[in-house]
C-alpha cells in the first residue's frame, strides 16, 4: 500500500497552494549552478508557495540522462530546502515521475526515500491504451501518492479519455490531478470523472496555462448519483508560476477570496485573466509552438538576476524567434503581474551560500 499524505500536507493541497514548477539553473557549461537552484527554491517559499514540484517538465525531462547525472542531485537539493523552510508551515513536496513502469517506479521510490510527498506522473509514451496506461499508474501508486498529469499534446502529452480518469479517480493513492491539456473540452472532462466517481478528496490543480484565471474560478457541476455535484479547481502547479511567484500567490489568493465572497471582485479578476494569458503567450512562446518555453521562463528569472543565463541542457533549446520582444512587450503592457522589487529586495539573500 502507498503512503497516505501527511494531514497538514492534505489539507494544504485540498485548500489549494501555489505550485511552482521548478526550473533549472545552469552554468554557461550547462553544470547546476546550485547556488542560484538553492536561490530559486528560496525565492518560491518566500514568495508563499506552498511547496515546490521538482524533476518536471520545466526542469528538463533530460536530467535523467546518465550523462548529466542531475536527477537525483537536483531532487536531494530541493528536499534540503523545504526541509530548511517546513518547520513554519507544511509544504508540499512533489516530484516528477516518467518512462517506463519500470523506470517510474524506480523513480518513485527514490522520491519516496527523500521525503517527497506525491509523484506528479507523466503518461508520455506510456501505451498503448487505457488498460496499459492505468496498470503503469498502479504500480506507482503502490509506492507513493499520486498527482495525476493531463499534459497537453504539443510537448508530447497522450488524448487521455474520461473512461481513463473516471478509473484513475478510483485509485486509492491518487491525492490530485495537474489539469494541463490546454483543452476546454479535456479539461471538463477530468472534472467531470473526478466528480461522478464520488471522490472528495482528489485536489484539482490547473496546468492551463492559457486558462488560469478562469479555471480557479469556474464552479463545475454535474449531476451524479441523483444529486447535483460541485467541484473546484483549487490551485495551480505551474511552469508560468516558476515565474512572478509573488503575484502568482497574491493571485490565487483574490481567486480563493472572490469564490467565498461568491463574486464580489470578479469583474476585475476576469480582466485579469486576459493580461494573465495574454503574458503567458509571451513567456511560452506560443507563437513558435511552445518551441521555447522553458527558456522564456529562463529569460524573466535572468532579467530579474535569479538566473545566470538562459541555457538549457540541449544547446538548441532558446528563445523562439521574437520571444525576447514579446517579453519586453508583456511587461510593459501588464506591470501588476511582475514581482521584480520582491525579488530585488530579497535577491542578494537568497543566493548566499
Amino acid at each position: 500500500m502507498a503512503q497516505r499524505l501527511p494531514s497538514a500536507v492534505r489539507e494544504a493541497l485540498d485548500r489549494g497552494v501555489a505550485i511552482p514548477a521548478l526550473p533549472l539553473a545552469l552554468t554557461a557549461e550547462r553544470r547546476l549552478d546550485e547556488r542560484r537552484q538553492r536561490a530559486l527554491c528560496r525565492y518560491y517559499l518566500a514568495a508563499g508557495a506552498g511547496g515546490i514540484a521538482a524533476a518536471v517538465h520545466t526542469t528538463q525531462f533530460a536530467i535523467r540522462e546518465p550523462r548529466h547525472g542531475l536527477f537525483r542531485p537536483v531532487l536531494e537539493l530541493v528536499a534540503e530546502e523545504l526541509d530548511r523552510a517546513s518547520a513554519a508551515r507544511p509544504l508540499v513536496r512533489i516530484g516528477g515521475v516518467c518512462g517506463t513502469t519500470a523506470q517510474a517506479v524506480a523513480e518513485a521510490e527514490l522520491l519516496r526515500d527523500l521525503g517527497y510527498h506525491a509523484a506528479l506522473l507523466s503518461l508520455a509514451g506510456i501505451g498503448p491504451d487505457d488498460h496499459a496506461r492505468l496498470a503503469h499508474c498502479r504500480a506507482v501508486a503502490a509506492v507513493i501518492p499520486l498527482v495525476g498529469f493531463y499534459l497537453q499534446r504539443a510537448v508530447g502529452g497522450p488524448h487521455l479519455s474520461y473512461g481513463f480518469w473516471r478509473e484513475f479517480a478510483a485509485i486509492d493513492a491518487v491525492a490530485a490531478i495537474k489539469i494541463a491539456p490546454f483543452d476546454r473540452y479535456r479539461t471538463i472532462d477530468v472534472v467531470r470523472a473526478v466528480a461522478e466517481s464520488g471522490r472528495d478528496d482528489v485536489a484539482l490543480y490547473t496546468g492551463n496555462d492559457d486558462n488560469i484565471v478562469l479555471d480557479l474560478l469556474t464552479p463545475y457541476r454535474f449531476r451524479a448519483g441523483g444529486r447535483v455535484v460541485e467541484r473546484r479547481i483549487v490551485g495551480g502547479l505551474l511552469g508560468q508560476w516558476a515565474v512572478w511567484t509573488r503575484r502568482a500567490v497574491e493571485l490565487l489568493d483574490a481567486c480563493h477570496a472572490a469564490v467565498e465572497q461568491g463574486g464580489g471582485t470578479l469583474a476585475g479578476l476576469l480582466c485579469l485573466a486576459v493580461a494573465v494569458t495574454d503574458a503567458n503567450a509571451a513567456v511560452f512562446d506560443v507563437a513558435n509552438g511552445f518551441a521555447g518555453c522553458i527558456a522564456g521562463v529562463h529569460e524573466v528569472l535572468r532579467r530579474q538576476g535569479l538566473l545566470e543565463g538562459t541555457w538549457c541542457l540541449d544547446p538548441a533549446e532558446t528563445l523562439g524567434p521574437g520571444q525576447a520582444e514579446e517579453i519586453d512587450r508583456v511587461c510593459r503592457a501588464y506591470p501588476e503581474l511582475n514581482d521584480d522589487a520582491f525579488v530585488a529586495r530579497h535577491r542578494d539573500e537568497w543566493l548566499e551560500g
